[in-house]
């Protein structure tokens, strides 16, 4: 009975609420090529409510939560083997593409010393907090996608000017004939 009254006023949330955010989590873990956790001890609400917007910008899930409720969303998972790491006040980064929220945390954590990563995975390996920076310098999907894009449009761009080049000689060769 003690168990169960702790476990209903933990956090203001009883057992039904507890277990949908766990299946929320979950069902972002599923989805997830990468999760970053960070300590965010210190960090002013503010801070972290810009940091709140950039992430849903570039959709990355990113919620404080209790580390159990963590746990139990990763357990059955690819990323199981994070759970060990989920120590102390943590921030959960999620996202799908590879790259978002290893560069959101990443970018936000050069500019305030209070955020401290602590670990991450991506599909089933665990990643240290440099292999998270490293992870943050490569392009995210977006960036990639704009880049190729660019290319094409240049490229294409040369294609019809030297069309037109050509079309011009050959009007300025049958006009001198």
């Amino acid at each position: 009975m003690v168990f169960q009254l702790k476990m209903e006023n933990d956090l203001g949330l009883n057992l039904q609420d507890k277990q949908a955010i766990v299946a929320e989590v979950n069902e972002q873990v599923t989805q997830a090529q990468t999760i970053v956790l960070a300590e965010y001890r210190g960090i002013a609400v503010s801070d972290i409510t810009k940091l709140r917007a950039t992430a849903r910008k570039s959709d990355v899930y990113f919620r404080v939560l209790k580390n159990s409720l963590a746990r139990r969303a990763v357990l059955g998972t690819q990323f199981e083997g994070l759970a060990e790491k989920m120590v102390g006040p943590l921030v959960y980064s999620i996202s799908a593409d590879p790259v978002a929220a290893a560069k959101i945390v990443h970018e936000f954590a050069k500019t305030n010393s209070k955020m401290i990563i602590k670990a991450g995975a991506m599909v089933g390996s665990l990643m240290s907090a440099e292999q998270i920076a490293e992870l943050a310098a490569i392009p995210s999907r977006n960036e990639l996608i704009a880049r190729l894009m660019a290319t094409m449009n240049a490229a294409t761009s040369n294609f019809v000017r030297g069309l037109a080049a050509i079309r011009d000689k050959k009007e300025a060769e049958t006009a001198a004939v």
